[in-house]
């Protein structure tokens, strides 16, 4: 039975991503390296580059014509192969290929880098068909050696990297190993770095150590990317520090247009927006790996030779001026976005403003409006009263006219003249009553 298929009957069912995350911790076990031995090292870039073509690449080595791309999906993959050890490791940003063989005798007497290379246990050229673009290439040796004499130690590693000033450091608490490097590229494109630990030194610290000195390096260059981005950027954010400072000075000044600023605003918005979109992960990503140098720095708990610089105390006087390049500049971005948000806003302010005095001045040329209209609709109103009241006393005098005729004794000019006063009344009476009957309806 599948222990998963018994969890239910003693636990409450999973959470779906349980294993995973418990399995994290598993995902890349350390690696045990037998000294005297030979790693080399190759971090590459890996945008635009799928499982497919790493898996395809890998089928290159002896025995590995069955490898699928379904056994890569834990991200580690150790081969183990005749007389070597192969690591693939895929990380969000690059994908690193660790090579563990035997040190190849003459390899601490002076070799170059092509007789040193000759000496690899992989097929020709395949170290050059890794898929992607090289971030850090590294020869790294570890071998036995008596670290009661440190002098002796350096000397012999001089043989290894040439004339070049070294950076070395003993690691640990009670100093198991010495590490040394010289933080050089070779005309081969490779850096070297040198172990040397005593006889008792066990397969696992050995692996340890080699891990955290070539995760170190790689690190450092991954932090070190936001460095040319944050060069790139500063003409663009100094010119958009004084359009704003210009823009902010025409609002002060009220000397321009409304619609004029706007478009200058949003242009100058634009660009600020799409350098965010663009950078403010480098830059957070910088910030990262900076956190995983120190990290690293600090699990190697070093201790200095004499006369010797360390290689924490190396990092930290070349990173330094880098990252706080790196750390101002996305500060300065992230602040002139924000400069550029209270402008806007205060245009917008200034433009609310406007509409609501033009919206005033329109209220109040409508009100005057209505007034005249309420003017001329009484004098309307006026005239209309003594439109209607003559018509009526024209009737009225008519039918006088017509009783007279038919024998009546009446004057009808008198009498029509004495019914003046109650026909003028009566007329505007009516009109106050359909004024008001209309004043009162509901409206619909």
């Amino acid at each position: 039975m599948n222990p998963s298929d018994s969890t239910p009957a003693y636990l409450p069912p999973d959470d779906p991503l349980r294993r995973t995350l418990h399995n994290e911790v598993h995902a890349r076990p350390q690696a045990r390296i037998r000294m005297p031995a030979l790693v080399l090292y190759v971090a590459v870039l890996n945008a635009q580059v799928g499982r497919e073509q790493e898996c395809a690449h890998l089928r290159l080595l002896p025995g590995q014509q069955g490898l699928e791309p379904e056994q890569m999906q834990g991200n580690f993959l150790r081969l183990r192969l005749d007389g070597y050890t192969l690591k693939w490791e895929r990380h969000s940003e690059f994908t690193r290929y660790s090579l563990v063989q035997p040190l190849p005798a003459a390899a601490l007497q002076g070799i170059g880098d092509a007789e040193l290379l000759a000496a690899l246990m992989l097929p020709q050229g395949w170290l050059r068909g890794i898929p992607g673009h090289t971030l850090a290439a590294i020869q790294l040796v570890l071998l036995h050696g008596d670290l009661r004499e440190p002098e002796a130690c350096v000397a012999q590693a001089q043989a290894w990297f040439g004339e070049q000033p070294l950076v070395a450091s003993f690691m640990g608490n009670n100093a198991h190993s010495l590490a040394l490097t010289d933080f050089m590229l070779r005309p081969s494109g490779f850096e070297r770095m040198l172990v040397i630990a005593p006889e008792a030194t066990s397969q696992t610290r050995a692996g340890r150590v080699s891990q955290r000195l070539l995760e170190l390096e790689t690190y450092r260059l991954l932090a070190l990317r936001g460095l040319p981005v944050a060069k790139e950027l500063s003409p663009m954010l100094a010119q958009a520090e004084g359009e704003l400072a210009d823009i902010t000075s025409r609002l002060e000044n009220k000397s321009a247009d409304d619609q004029d600023l706007l478009d200058t605003l949003v242009s100058l918005s634009a660009r600020v927006e799409r350098a965010t979109a663009t950078h403010m992960y480098r830059f957070s990503a910088t910030r990262a790996y900076q956190a995983l140098v120190s990290e690293r720095i600090a699990e190697l708990r070093e201790s200095a030779i004499p006369g010797i610089q360390t290689m924490g105390e190396f990092m930290q006087r070349r990173m330094s001026p880098a990252m706080a390049t790196v750390a101002a500049t996305a500060q300065r971005l992230g602040s002139l976005s924000e400069r550029v948000a209270r402008a806007s806003a205060l245009l917008r302010t200034r433009v609310d403003i406007a509409a609501e005095v033009q919206n005033q001045q329109l209220l109040a040329k409508l009100t005057r409006g209505q007034e005249l209209q309420l003017h001329l609709q009484t004098t309307v109103e006026g005239l209309s009263i003594a439109a209607i009241s003559y018509y009526v006393v024209s009737l009225l005098l008519y039918a006088g006219k017509g009783l007279k005729a038919a024998g009546v004794p009446l004057n009808p000019e008198m009498a029509v003249g004495a019914l003046i006063p109650l026909v003028l009344w009566a007329v505007w009476r009516a009109g106050r009553r359909i004024h008001k009957s209309v004043m009162q309806a509901p409206l619909q």
